[in-house]
């Protein structure tokens, strides 16, 4: 393990109610880093999330899973969160009898008469949704706006982001941009953030309001290009993904 990695993932394979889903992925994420990874759907995305998370139903088969120069692979989620990782769900629950507000303030650790809740609230232009159940009856772009203020609150060293523009409208998509560079520390020099992300992107629609430094493509459980985020998504946009999974340079 190389010192300078946040995140290091080596030859990890894993399956899924007994069916192999990732095949040797490797890849590695340094402090600061913004990591964008494309796909077609299906394409076990959102399982490399769910196993870096420490989901139980995510069997890692083969492989190590490193964090801080820590070997996290058979760590528990509540530990793995305690470390400092976090996670944006594609499609979160909804938690019924639990407000949102006692969540971001829980996160925060906020003391009596602090203001902090509201503050970043603000920020999400989610202070009227304070008093509701997490989620519930909330819109797509809402829903999303929610989840990064408790994501803003635990303020996570490596955020997990399951296709954070999925379900957003063109209204909301600005601000959740602006809500994951203040979450990855964008307005700081590269060298002096202290938080990094790795991102799911299906159509690579939050390149436009998120700065990436490398790109990947998984197709069938495997990577099979790396490269610079937005070379890809031109590729992607104009050939598709089959262009991908035929290139010679993989």
């Amino acid at each position: 393990m190389d010192k300078k990695n946040l995140l290091e993932i080596k030859d990890l394979s894993v399956s899924v109610d007994g069916r192999h889903i990732l095949h040797d992925i490797n890849l590695f994420v340094q402090p600061g880093e913004t990591q964008v990874i494309f796909g077609p759907n299906g394409s076990g995305k959102t399982t490399l999330l769910m196993t870096i998370m420490g989901f139980p139903r995510y069997q890692v088969t083969k492989g190590r899973i490193l964090f801080k120069g820590k070997d996290i692979t058979d760590l528990p989620l509540d530990k793995r969160a305690n470390l400092g990782i976090g996670l944006l769900f594609q499609r979160p629950p909804v938690v019924r009898g639990v407000k949102t507000r006692d969540i971001v303030a829980a996160c925060l650790k906020e003391t009596e008469g602090s203001k902090a809740t509201e503050q970043l609230a603000e920020k999400a232009n989610l202070t009227e949704f304070l008093d509701r159940d997490i989620n519930y009856g909330f819109s797509g772009g809402e829903i999303k706006r929610s989840e990064l203020l408790q994501l803003l609150a635990q303020a996570p060293e490596l955020a997990l982001l399951d296709e954070p523009e999925s379900g957003v409208d063109l209204e909301n998509i600005a601000l959740i941009g602006q809500l994951i560079n203040d979450l990855l520390g964008k307005i700081h020099p590269i060298y002096m953030r202290t938080h990094s992300g790795l991102i799911i992107s299906h159509t690579g629609h939050i390149l436009d309001y998120v700065n990436a430094r490398t790109g990947y493509v998984m197709c069938n459980g495997r990577i099979i290009c790396e490269g610079d985020p937005h070379d890809i998504l031109t590729t992607i946009k104009e050939k598709g993904y089959q262009e991908c999974v035929s290139c010679p340079m993989k």
